[in-house]
């Protein structure tokens, strides 16, 4: 049986997109798929679906919310599903009079199910649209978190942003180090193997999804600043090769 409403998905076949594409059609909802070759124009998704769901690349996310949030009545929602939350929700509510949700899942497009996963929901503007979310995230298993944007990208900077300057800086040390990979390989343990597929994972598969989350974080040069502090104590200890203060310093934490 059918939901009373359909959803709109800007982004929808492929990616986190589809993913959500998927769960909402599996608990009895009708969906609409729009990619960059096929689906509805955006006037046509915006004028079917009361739900508006953008999940492009956060590089192209202000130009589609501009493009999709001028046809959305008022009663409708406009949601978002990007790293980053503090831009986007201005975005949303600066480009509709429809109610506003950022949302951000906190998983990849490769999660088996819902169940268990962290979903964090940002109030942009109306209430009535966000209770409905969160009790859909929630019948799925997930843990639904409601914050305002800036908390949410204040706790990305720690969560995403110190987690991928901390790769990056791995894959680039790795890179300058002049060692291959093959003679790396004769020497790894496997700490440096988990952490060496992460390193090729950031390098490799789409590292404009990572820069971009790196770069738009406006909390993330306070937490780079706390990173450039510690390091500095780090180097001095090891280069007066004072075991017992990097183990002090160790237990401090």
């Amino acid at each position: 049986m059918m939901k009373d409403f359909e959803i709109g998905i800007i982004g929808g076949t492929g990616g986190i997109g589809g993913w959500f594409a998927d769960y909402f059609a599996g608990a009895g909802y009708a969906v609409q798929r729009s990619g960059r070759t096929s689906g509805m124009s955006i006037p046509e998704l915006a004028g079917r679906c009361p739900v508006i769901i953008v999940a492009v690349p956060i590089a192209a996310t202000r130009e589609v919310i501009d493009a999709v949030g001028p046809h959305l009545a008022k009663e409708a929602l406009l949601m978002d599903l990007t790293s980053l939350k503090e831009e986007p929700v201005r975005a949303m509510v600066a480009a509709t009079r429809a109610e506003v949700v950022g949302c951000h899942p906190l998983f990849g497009p490769d999660c088996p199910s819902l169940a268990g996963q962290n979903i964090v929901l940002c109030p942009g503007r109306g209430e009535r649209w966000l209770g409905r979310m969160e009790r859909l995230f929630t019948a799925g298993g997930a843990r639904v978190t409601v914050t305002t944007p800036a908390e949410h990208d204040r706790m990305m900077a720690l969560v995403q942003g110190l987690t991928h300057l901390d790769t990056i800086l791995m894959g680039l040390a790795l890179r300058d180090s002049g060692v291959e990979p093959a003679a790396l390989e004769r020497f790894s343990t496997p700490v440096f193997r988990t952490k060496q597929a992460i390193v090729a994972k950031v390098f490799g598969l789409r590292p404009e999804m990572y820069a971009a989350i790196l770069a738009g974080n406006p909390a993330l040069p306070e937490i780079i600043a706390r990173y450039e502090k510690n390091l500095a104590r780090l180097k001095k200890l090891i280069g007066q090769r004072d075991a017992d203060g990097l183990a002090g310093l160790l237990k401090e934490s």
